[in-house]
């Protein structure tokens, strides 16, 4: 086959989520589009849970390339799939991503009217999903907790594509080449060579996609500690990459604890303490009945004012160890490793 013998290469890296890639080749069985104008490329890097197995005795009306490595992080995944993909264009979802029949429609018609040569749409819970994952989601996805940075109309930042639900023209690959090798934020990475070499980048709204992400408290808490750190190694590659927004939780952290550490010795910060957890209280509030307003569950926004707090406390640590690290001189902050993938 040539290269333009499809419309859409969908490339997904996955590492041990023979569940999650279940859920998502059932998806695209119900995906509204001719199944013979795009095709799926998974590249395994390294699962040992039967993925291979899996994906070998798939019997799917749409194509499927199958590709086997030894563990070499996603961006690594993602480049030998670009590299072996028969599409005019590249769509990267994650593997732990369920799509809605009229996902790829919405790119269709957003490309037919547009010359976007990059593009990007927002993550959403199925309802499917358990409490915790629409929690997660209201936290993530809400103007309060990321401020509509993840593919909203209206953001505090310029759209970046993100690696869970984001499409190229296969001239940008040819342009810019692959991924880099960071394990945290490469996409933004990506999104940004994309910017700067003067491709045109568009968000589609329409085309959602529904994300499981990290299906634990403790894995959440994770997750954001290292994205937190992911921001201040981007910020040093791309100044563009790291605004006065994207340190407010770091700075949130170090004037809460000089104020509760300085209460004890100077009346007068007491009182602001106490504004301070007026404030927080409100946002609990707030976060609370707008969760409710959109689950009609206590259950679901009293997690989500959970989860809410661990993305803007975790966010914050991880952007202080990063700059700590910075200043210690390390070319590249690091954060959690050990199992994080498990």
């Amino acid at each position: 086959m040539s290269n333009s013998d499809y419309k859409y290469s969908i490339i997904v890296a996955t590492y041990n989520r023979k569940g999650e890639m279940k859920e998502l080749v059932a998806s695209l069985r119900e995906v509204e589009f001719p199944q013979e104008r795009f095709e799926l490329v998974v590249v395994d890097d390294g699962s040992k849970d039967g993925t291979s197995d899996f994906i070998k005795n798939l019997e799917t009306p749409f194509d499927v390339q199958y590709h086997f490595q030894e563990n070499q992080g996603p961006g690594a995944a993602r480049n030998r799939a670009m590299s072996v993909a028969r599409g005019e264009y590249f769509i990267f979802i994650d593997s732990d991503v369920i799509l809605p029949p009229d996902y790829l429609l919405a790119i269709d018609r957003h490309l037919e009217a547009h010359d976007w040569e990059a593009f990007g749409g927002p993550d959403s819970s199925h309802p499917s999903f358990s409490p915790l994952l629409h929690a997660i989601n209201y936290s993530m996805t809400s103007f309060i907790g990321t401020g509509g940075t993840r593919g909203k109309s209206e953001s505090v930042t310029r759209f970046y594509p993100r690696s869970f639900n984001m499409g190229i023209h296969r001239s940008v690959y040819e342009t810019i080449g692959g991924m880099n090798d960071l394990r945290h934020g490469q996409d933004m990475d990506y999104s940004a060579r994309i910017y700067r070499s003067g491709f045109k980048v568009g968000l589609i709204p329409e085309a959602v996609v529904f994300h499981k992400r990290r299906t634990s408290i403790r894995k959440f808490f994770k997750q954001i500690f290292n994205w937190g750190i992911a921001r201040i190694n981007l910020g040093r590659q791309y100044p563009e990459l790291l605004k006065t927004v994207h340190l407010l939780p770091a700075g949130l952290i170090a004037l809460s604890l000089f104020i509760f550490v300085g209460s004890m010795f100077i009346p007068v910060l007491f009182w602001a303490l106490l504004y301070i957890l007026f404030g927080a209280v409100g946002v609990a509030l707030f976060a609370f009945f707008q969760s409710y307003s959109m689950h009609r569950s206590i259950k679901i926004a009293s997690l989500s004012v959970l989860t809410l707090f661990i993305q803007v406390i975790a966010y914050g640590l991880g952007s202080w160890s990063g700059l700590w690290q910075w200043l210690r001189g390390k070319s590249r902050a690091e954060g959690f490793t050990r199992n994080y993938y498990k």
